[in-house]
């Protein structure tokens, strides 16, 4: 079974710094997820063909790559012309998004469209917490509106973080319920699933067709377990919104070996484990299916 892997970061610099040398406000994610990080980094400043045999080991077809631009706040890059070269220089194993800072106004736009019509990326990557500006705060919607226009989808964490120097609440579902609102054209993926809130964002999903969920970071197996808070996601995910959900293990947060084999062992039909793992992703990203 393909596999597409909406998120992973690539073992080479700039994208795996903020591993090697955490800055503070990410120190919560270096706590949680050090052990993974550091089994990961067998594969930091070695040939990048070694970690795509560990992609094609895994089945994964295709992997996405995020840049990133939080100048503003963190003072911290991912250039969008490094995801743009990484792209061209394997196209058949790379999609890239954007990355643009919201505080930078009309430069964030021109640089969005830049990265989307000159350099082929895909698509837009926010992350709130990193800004501390919730989902729906209208420094973001000029990117939006660009977005609509340009006929990309943005990415959007919606979902707890550890970025403890910043609100949790600022990645709520319902900030993004009203993005969804105000434009209905725009396509919306919400990442990760929604944890502690997924009935909520199921509830977003369901009301707008525009709303994917992508289950980055997280470990599949606990969706099938109870009490968990995962139940909505595992019902709905196998039902009305079997098209809408997107795989992504957020690598080196969560292995490939746990990620795919977990969706794989969870209770749901043949057909809507393919759906998640590949096709749902195929299709929006306008690859083959």
């Amino acid at each position: 079974m393909k596999v597409i892997d909406f998120s992973i970061t690539p073992p080479i610099s700039p994208f795996f710094d903020d591993y090697i040398n955490p800055p503070a406000h990410l120190l919560g994610y270096a706590h949680l997820y050090g052990e993974r990080i550091m089994s990961a980094m067998s594969y930091y400043q070695k040939p990048l063909e070694e970690f795509l045999g560990y992609l094609t080991a895994h089945n994964v077809h295709m992997a996405v790559i995020h840049a990133t631009d939080n100048e503003t706040r963190h003072q911290r890059k991912i250039p969008n012309e490094v995801v743009g070269e990484l792209v061209q220089r394997y196209p058949d194993r790379f999609v890239g998004f954007a990355g643009v800072d919201p505080y930078k106004g009309m430069a964030a736009v021109k640089e969005l469209q830049r990265s989307i019509v000159e350099l082929g990326l895909r698509g837009l990557s926010l992350e709130p917490y990193e800004y501390d500006l919730p989902t729906n705060h209208k420094k973001y919607y000029p990117l939006y509106a660009k977005c609509a226009e340009l006929g990309v989808p943005v990415s959007i964490h919606c979902s707890i973080n550890f970025a403890r120097g910043v609100k949790m609440s600022l990645s709520h579902p319902l900030y993004l319920d009203e993005v969804a609102v105000d434009f209905p054209e725009l396509t919306l993926i919400a990442s990760t699933p929604g944890w502690p809130w997924v009935a909520e964002l199921m509830a977003v999903a369901w009301r707008h067709p525009n709303v994917y969920i992508k289950i980055a970071a997280m470990r599949p197996k606990y969706f099938a377990k109870q009490n968990t808070g995962w139940e909505t996601l595992l019902h709905y995910g196998n039902t009305i919104l079997k098209d809408r959900i997107l795989f992504a293990s957020a690598w080196p947060l969560i292995s490939l070996e746990e990620a795919v084999s977990e969706v794989c062992a969870l209770p749901l039909k043949d057909e809507v484990k393919e759906m998640w793992l590949y096709s749902n992703a195929a299709k929006l990203l306008g690859l083959e299916s």
